[in-house]
């Protein structure tokens, strides 16, 4: 018997091509949330307090593409089934197959990859404990991903492939939940920048007073001296309460920065033991309340400026 050759409409194009886009971004994004889980699951000391906080960042742009896209690819799908159950014919147009199909060939490719970078990292010793969970969660999703279609290309409608797609909605639900507990709250999130503009402010007001040492070869004796009417140069205060920060000298060449910090910063909650100091940023960890960092000039390293120093317009 000959099939009948189904028109594709504008409107059967652009939405099976908004399904494709948005199982794309989609299953992009809840690997990325999966791995950010895993890394600060599993902190790993060489990568210090940077992956922490970067992690944060990555969960955020996760949640915000998955919240967006993920209903919008489900709800476009639930309207193609539709259709589908009215007019079954229309599972039988070009742009749906050619779509599947390369879903198909995508997800087989990263399954490939994830047996590969099983066996060359297990060859160079690297297999730990997050890498082989980031392996399964890829697994998972692309496995899931050419199941599905792959299930779905063969016209026969399953109720399990119904089930299986609300378990999988329950997931990715369940993991953009969990990131307010693991991230916070948007509050709490705003807490978190009002601390990092806290680190900003004292990393500016000792390279002040570092700078001020190697010109006149002492310390401040308050944070007022560091201010200079030409560069415009105030010592900025805490952005909550407009209180200066704290300064003292406990040594000709020690000094001391404290101020009241609302959260512990990254690298404290996810590392028990400090991390190594290995950039500038670690060099500020902190707890909850009030935190004090001493520093000591070394002259060696800060040798004091010699002869008149030019001055810059």
């Amino acid at each position: 018997m000959d099939t009948v050759k189904t028109k594709t409409a504008p409107k059967d194009f652009f939405l099976h091509l908004l399904v494709i886009i948005g199982l794309y971004i989609s299953a992009g994004s809840f690997i990325a949330l999966l791995f950010q889980y895993i890394n600060l699951a599993f902190p790993d000391v060489l990568e210090g307090g940077y992956r922490a906080r970067s992690a944060f960042q990555a969960i955020r742009w996760a949640v915000a593409a998955l919240v967006v896209i993920f209903p919008t690819y489900v709800w476009a799908s639930w309207f193609l089934n539709r259709g589908y159950a009215k007019n079954p014919e229309k599972r039988d147009v070009w742009i749906r197959k050619w779509l599947l199909y390369f879903t198909l060939f995508a997800a087989g490719l990263i399954i490939v990859g994830d047996l590969v970078a099983v066996i060359f990292n297990f060859l160079g010793g690297e297999l730990t404990t997050r890498f082989i969970l980031k392996v399964l969660a890829m697994l998972f999703v692309a496995g899931s991903v050419f199941g599905y279609y792959f299930v779905d290309l063969r016209k026969n409608k399953i109720k399990e492939l119904k089930y299986f797609a609300y378990a999988i909605i329950a997931i990715v639900a369940a993991a953009v939940i969990a990131s307010f507990f693991v991230v916070g709250s948007p509050a709490e999130e705003r807490m978190r920048r009002f601390d990092a503009r806290r680190i900003s402010d004292l990393q500016s007001i000792q390279f002040s007073i570092v700078r001020f040492w190697q010109q006149k070869e002492r310390l401040p004796s308050s944070l007022d001296e560091l201010q200079d009417d030409i560069s415009g140069f105030r010592a900025s205060s805490d952005p909550e309460n407009r209180e200066p920060y704290e300064y003292r000298i406990t040594h000709n060449l020690t000094f001391e920065l404290c101020a009241t910090f609302v959260r512990a910063s990254d690298e404290s909650r996810f590392f028990p033991e400090p991390p190594p100091k290995r950039t500038l940023s670690e060099n500020w960890t902190h707890k909850a309340g009030r935190t004090c960092f001493e520093r000591t000039i070394d002259p060696e390293f800060y040798p004091p400026f010699e002869g008149p120093r030019p001055v810059r317009f």
